[in-house]
């Protein structure tokens, strides 16, 4: 992800960008080119040109930032109600195992808070607040782990034989039969 994170700007970052649209209207004001506002503040005439276009509809009204991106589809409090939910588990949702997919929150979102969100949306704000789309490591409940130990130290040797070495002689290291 190019952002942190969080996505979008940090407050330092979006104040560091803006201090140089400022000083892009300075000069736009003086007169300068685009070219050389560019070549001056390390931009791209692209950028420069955006601006003096914003500069010369708003004035520098125009090119202070517009602050966050986007807000979040579920508010702090709002995930803290979504995490109680997932940790009862899929079978209290009506789930017929204990396996969250992203499908299956998007549907809880949908139906606790009325609300639509993208597979990935969901993703990344899971990843955001800590989540981790791991699969959970399965076992049988009647498994004997003293039988599989035992079974791994003294019957798996003898079932598997010894591990074959590659040799000189062995077929996948010579050149091939001259005819």
């Amino acid at each position: 992800m190019r952002y942190p994170q969080g996505g979008g700007l940090t407050p330092e970052r979006q104040a560091f960008r803006e201090r140089i649209r400022m000083e892009a209207a300075e000069r736009f004001g003086a007169g300068a080119s685009s070219a050389e506002v560019a070549r001056d503040l390390r931009v791209s005439v692209r950028s420069v040109q955006r601006w003096r276009r914003a500069w010369q509809d708003a004035g520098t009204a125009g090119l202070r930032s517009a602050g966050l991106v986007s807000l979040p589809k579920l508010s702090e409090k709002l995930f803290a109600v979504l995490e109680q939910e997932l940790a009862k588990g899929p079978v209290a949702h009506g789930w017929p195992d204990q396996t969250w997919t992203l499908a299956r929150i998007r549907t809880l979102i949908g139906r606790r808070f009325h609300k639509s969100m993208t597979l990935s949306a969901i993703a990344q704000m899971l990843h955001r607040h800590g989540f981790s789309h791991q699969l959970p490591a399965r076992r049988a409940t009647e498994r004997d782990e003293e039988a599989v130990t035992g079974w791994v130290k003294e019957t798996g040797p003898q079932v598997e034989g010894p591990w074959r070495r590659s040799t000189p002689g062995c077929a996948s290291r010579t050149k091939p039969a001259s005819r």
